[in-house]
């Protein structure tokens, strides 16, 4: 992200109380990198800052709303132009014995077969910026 495209969304970020050793811009791009590449927090290069510290901000932004306003800020006025859809595997329905992965038993029914409507769900949807110009 440039510092004009930043300009536009800099309102939405809060301001530092104390002097930052990683600006608002610096971070944000850390995090883009992040998804962009779809690597691990640890495995971030150096030149962006401490892993630790970029992914902790990102984190308060996220819980607060500072990046869903900011990116739709982004969207609204084409600087981006995006189609963000999230879906998050819990990772609880994904580890499971070998035995109850729906495999034939012995004189009993398919676990799978059996349970409700009502069952652990599979995955988890959250749409987020889902409108493109």
């Amino acid at each position: 992200m440039t510092e004009a495209q930043y300009k536009e969304i800099e309102d939405c970020f809060p301001k530092h109380r104390k002097p930052a050793g990683i600006s608002n811009l610096d971070a944000l791009n850390a995090a883009l990198y992040v998804l962009e590449n779809g690597i691990k927090w640890r495995a971030m290069p150096k030149e962006y800052g401490h892993w630790h510290t970029i992914y902790t901000r990102i984190s308060r932004w996220a819980k607060s709303g500072v990046l869903q306003r900011s990116f739709l800020r982004l969207q609204e006025s084409g600087v981006i132009r995006i189609d963000v859809s999230i879906v998050a595997l819990d990772s609880t329905s994904i580890k499971v014995h070998p035995d109850g992965m729906g495999a034939l038993k012995k004189g009993g029914s398919r676990l799978s077969e059996s349970r409700g409507a009502a069952g652990t769900p599979k995955f988890i949807w959250s749409p987020h910026l889902t409108e493109t110009r």
